[in-house]
């Protein structure tokens, strides 16, 4: 946990400024972990130097930032964009063409499911932007669906776990299955839900069976 503590050092002195670079760096495929850099924006709001709800607000904006810069990149400069020096050393021709193959068999839900999978996000972001299969607008709704649910759940975590640092790096350590099972339930609820009001929607539409 030495580069946790080192983040905690480093945003007490900079403040919210320092985490949202530090998230759109993460966006931008840094190898620099957004859930340690959220849970150490969340600790040193635990610890007093930082609104917790504002936390939250400024880790979002920065996350979101980071992936959609990564997006419209992709989908300006198309696939030249994998001869940038720093993108060929991060999405690789045999990357770019697995994630093409993701693409097909997941279609856009890999958008959502590319949060929750560290190391792969930025490729998926870029490719998702390079093959101009998907709008911007669904994008940004499908990713930023995936981060309501890891933005808060890193940054609480941190704020809660603050004064407890074997709590903590326990949570850190579960914190990723944990995550695909809030996600779950969370998809199945939504899934529930539209399920009911399809069926309230024929159920309206139905011809009256009344003399």
């Amino acid at each position: 946990m030495d580069l946790l503590e080192r983040l905690v050092t480093l945003f007490a002195e900079n403040g919210y400024a320092s985490v949202f670079i530090a998230l759109i760096l993460c966006g931008a495929g840094i190898p620099l972990p957004e859930d340690v850099t959220l849970v150490a924006g969340g600790v040193i709001a635990g610890l007093g130097y930082a609104n917790v709800h504002v936390m939250f607000a400024v880790s979002m904006v920065g996350v979101l930032l980071g992936d959609a810069g990564m997006f419209l990149l992709g989908h300006h400069y198309g696939a030249r964009i994998l001869q940038w020096r720093l993108v060929a050393r991060l999405l690789t021709p045999a990357r770019y063409a697995k994630v093409q193959e993701k693409f097909e068999r997941y279609g856009n839900r890999l958008m959502f499911f590319a949060r929750f999978l560290p190391g792969m996000r930025t490729a998926v972001y870029i490719t998702a932007g390079t093959t101009h299969r998907v709008t911007f607008m669904r994008f940004f709704l499908l990713d930023g669906f995936a981060a309501l649910i890891s933005v808060p759940f890193w940054v609480y975590l941190g704020y809660f776990g603050a004064d407890n640092h074997e709590w903590l790096v326990m949570w850190i350590r579960r914190g990723q299955s944990s995550l695909w099972v809030l996600g779950g339930i969370l998809l199945l609820t939504v899934l529930v839900l539209w399920w009911r009001h399809r069926r309230r929607v024929a159920a309206g539409h139905a011809p009256s069976t009344e003399a």
